[in-house]
């Protein structure tokens, strides 16, 4: 078989026992349906068919999805060769699990496709890259848009680092098992949710500065108004972006709503 395609980010990982792990976070019973991101060589997909019941496993790369059903015969395993971006999940039983190793450079993409999707999982297990699970899971203090969008959706943990040593080829960093699990209830219309976004991304656009100046700036009103606004929300003017919480973000934005800020 050829080697690892590179340019769709491919690191294979052969570790039993980091395997079996990634899968054990996702806490699998027989009856349960796992959608698997890149089997790859299918040394993941193993692990999933001994927990679980069925798994349908989504891969961009031709031949390993030709190749791939031939290697687990009389399994209960569905291979398609599709980009999982394109993938369409409302055909998935409700509560699937998703369990991955996810190329890193399109990390971001599979995470804001799953969480906000109408038929999102109840839990997904994805290893990525450390510092990309650790953003992912931060605190106030050190939020991005990337923590927002996952907290906002999900509760969010990490698990086990793993050396880059243990992948074929090595990449040039570790890796992070990330562990979401979809809140049931977010609390905001799709219109609020809009509506955080669009205030973030404004915000942290001007991540160095005071909200009250990358506020004022992107929504083209004077600084007296922004600083009203956050005050309601009981946040402070001289605040930045990576410190306020999810919560904050939602009252932020239930306030703006309210005052009809355009």
């Amino acid at each position: 078989m050829a080697g690892p395609n590179k340019s769709l980010g491919q690191h294979w990982l052969k570790d039993r026992a980091v395997l079996s792990q990634i899968a054990d976070y996702a806490e699998l019973r027989q009856d349960d349906y796992v959608l698997e991101v890149g089997p790859g060589l299918g040394t993941l997909t193993s692990e999933l068919l001994r927990q679980a019941g069925d798994v349908l496993s989504v891969e961009f790369d031709g031949e390993l999805a030709r190749k791939l059903p031939g290697q687990f015969p009389g399994k209960n395993l569905t291979v398609v060769n599709e980009d999982i971006l394109q993938f369409d999940l409302s055909q998935l039983p409700a509560g699937y699990k998703v369990v991955a190793n996810v190329p890193y450079y399109i990390t971001s993409k599979i995470v804001q496709r799953l969480l906000t999707a109408k038929n999102k999982p109840s839990v997904a297990v994805l290893l990525v890259q450390k510092e990309v699970a650790q953003r992912m899971a931060a605190a106030p203090g050190d939020m991005s848009l990337l923590s927002l969008s996952s907290q906002l959706f999900a509760d969010v943990s990490l698990g086990e680092i793993v050396p880059a040593e243990l992948f074929t080829p090595p990449p040039k960093v570790d890796s992070q098992t990330v562990i979401l699990k979809a809140k049931t209830e977010i609390g905001l219309s799709d219109e609020q949710q809009k509506t955080v976004f669009r205030l973030a991304r404004i915000a942290f656009a001007g991540r160095r500065k005071k909200l009250n100046t990358s506020l004022a700036s992107g929504l083209r009103i004077d600084k007296s108004s922004t600083s009203s606004l956050l005050e309601s929300a009981g946040l402070s003017p001289d605040m930045r972006p990576q410190d306020l919480s999810v919560e904050d973000w939602a009252r932020l934005a239930n306030v703006y709503s309210t005052n009809l800020i355009q």
